[in-house]
């Protein structure tokens, strides 16, 4: 359960992936726990490597910042682009990576077609919803044995017909795939049943309609730019004892518009890269299991940056007997 590894002939060789099966090489012991006793390595905003210039300003941002951009595009879109951007890899690279949450913030496009749903976070994504599930399924057809959780959260601008349509497309790409809600498996059920997708839905009217569907998943955000304060806040959200099923903790920095005026010049990346080191040493002290101050999924941002999944990932080891 390692890292990504270069392969052999050194210099300009790209970094294979050796985390995509983690979870069927996981000692067997560990095949018959519940998926919210693993821990499991997620992305928070998965879907931002997607953004560009060119990608408009959320209608649910301010009238301000979507006036300046129209106004001043050229000036205010690269700056909310610097800030909005989360994650490097794509959505593939992140599940061969090891990911196996991921964080889909939903928007239909006001400007697109009746049916153009994309993904958000500030601005619109280039991506759309379809292909990118469609993209999903394929990469588990690939890797039969691998679980994911995927979090449909957001919604902007959703009506109940698109809500109606988002669940049909689900059910259309994943098929047989995704596991209906219950109590939560493990992955020896998982594999007799032939499921991979166990997938949350932020939206309890819809969700009540269809029990392919689980319940938002428990995101625990600390909205802080110090990397001190993130951790003060997920040491005291796990001394109040962590929740009954699937649940997530965000090491995910946040900026607020104090920071964004003292660093004219940062970015997202800037502001989190530096501090990756004192955030997974946060991560290798964890524990997974049933717990009160254990946890479940981790989601971070810029998740292939360092050692980041395959230490979230070897935390599984401490379920094991000496």
């Amino acid at each position: 359960m390692g890292g990504q590894l270069s392969a052999p002939g050194g210099g300009g060789s790209l970094p294979r992936p050796v985390n995509a099966d983690w979870m069927s090489a996981l000692c067997p012991r560990l095949w018959d726990v519940p998926l919210h006793h693993l821990s499991i390595p997620g992305s928070h905003d998965t879907m931002t490597y997607c953004l560009n210039k060119r990608s408009p300003i959320s209608h649910s941002q301010s009238w301000l910042l979507q006036l300046l951009g129209k106004l001043l595009p050229c000036v205010t879109r690269p700056m909310v682009l610097k800030w909005s951007v989360t994650q490097a890899l794509d959505v593939t690279e992140q599940l061969d990576a090891g990911v196996r949450y991921l964080d889909l913030r939903v928007a239909h496009v006001p400007e697109g077609s009746r049916r153009n749903l994309h993904f958000v976070h500030f601005v619109y994504t280039t991506a759309l919803v379809e292909d990118t599930l469609t993209e999903i399924s394929e990469w588990l057809e690939r890797h039969p044995r691998e679980v994911v959780i995927l979090a449909c959260r957001g919604f902007e601008g959703l009506t109940e017909e698109l809500h109606e349509y988002l669940v049909a497309c689900v059910r259309n790409i994943f098929g047989h795939m995704l596991c209906p809600r219950g109590e939560v498996p493990t992955l020896r059920q998982l594999w007799a049943r032939g499921q991979q997708v166990l997938l949350s839905y932020e939206d309890e009217r819809t969700l009540s309609r269809h029990r392919e569907l689980w319940p938002g998943l428990p995101y625990w955000w600390a909205d802080q730019a110090k990397p001190t304060e993130l951790v003060r806040y997920l040491e005291h959200m796990k001394s109040c004892g962590r929740p009954g099923g699937l649940f997530v903790a965000g090491i995910n920095l946040t900026e607020n518009l104090e920071y964004v005026l003292v660093h004219p010049a940062g970015s997202l990346r800037k502001m989190t890269l530096p501090h990756l080191a004192y955030l997974t040493a946060w991560v290798r002290e964890q524990s997974p299991g049933p717990g009160a101050r254990c946890t479940n999924v981790i989601a971070g941002d810029f998740v292939g940056a360092d050692s980041f999944i395959s230490d979230v990932i070897r935390l599984n080891e401490k379920l094991l007997p000496c």
